[in-house]
């Protein structure tokens, strides 16, 4: 299981993952951040990228932060890392 710090951009003109943002990886989301709609296609962006389902993708806290922790079942951190940078 991974646990990951994710830096999210929301409102941008397209969903992406755009690199490094300190020890954060940097995601640009389409979604706006409102009644955790943001939140939701962080999860599907990541399910997506990383070829797992969405519900081995947690949020672990963040909730209306653009600072968020993440927690994935069934990969390491250096997996999800490889797959995303």
């Amino acid at each position: 299981m991974a646990t990951l710090r994710f830096h999210i951009v929301p409102n941008t003109k397209e969903n992406k993952v755009v690199g490094e943002h300190g020890n954060a990886i940097k995601i640009k989301l389409c979604a706006r951040a409102v009644e955790g709609k943001a939140n939701a296609a962080l999860r599907s962006l990541l399910a997506e990228e990383l070829n797992i389902s969405e519900s081995r993708i947690a949020l672990a806290s963040g909730h209306k932060s653009r600072e968020k922790l993440i927690r994935i079942d069934g990969l390491s951190e250096e997996e999800v890392r490889g797959r995303l940078l």
